[in-house]
């Protein structure tokens, strides 16, 4: 590779973590039009492992606004990026294949009120697929699909034993 190829890999590279990171950041502020302006036109994401829908982005960024507004806290922490750009005969560069692992606490509450964070209702952990395209402005999600692999619920306390 030349060295202008290698330093146009490494913008690219940069631009499409960019996009996944904004992606985490949009859903954990509940910024909806910024997720929706992640994605191309006809940008699909699949959320069914996790309980969730198959759509486009609006009709998900719809469905992740009513869903999530019972967790108020949320973070997202993508991790393990994997990037791969296309190199098929017809492809000229201009897509790119993102494997990441998330680990995902909610919760319904930030503290006590007392400046302590409380502990999260819900995490859950899996791996994202995201398929990109570069457009005219810049790298868009063109898909998003969450593989869900755990999940942690809060632990309920046992029933007292009837005397």
């Amino acid at each position: 590779m030349t060295q202008r190829v290698e330093l146009a890999t490494v913008r690219d590279r940069l631009a499409v973590d960019e996009v996944v990171t904004e992606y985490a950041v949009a859903v954990d502020d509940g910024d909806w039009e910024t997720y929706r302006g992640l994605f191309t036109s006809d940008g699909r994401a699949d959320y069914r492992s996790a309980g969730g829908i198959k759509g486009d982005a609006k009709a998900v960024a719809a469905w992740l606004a009513e869903s999530l507004r019972v967790f108020p806290v949320r973070q997202h922490l993508i991790v393990n990026r994997r990037v791969r750009f296309g190199v098929w005969e017809q492809d000229t560069g201009d897509t790119a294949r993102v494997r990441a692992d998330y680990v995902n606490p909610m919760g319904a509450a930030a503290g006590g009120g007392d400046g302590s964070a409380a502990a999260p209702d819900v995490v859950r952990g899996g791996r994202y697929a995201f398929g990109m395209l570069r457009t005219d402005e810049g790298w868009r999600l063109n898909e998003v699909i969450v593989r869900e692999m755990w999940r942690r619920l809060p632990v309920r306390p046992a029933a007292p034993a009837a005397p």
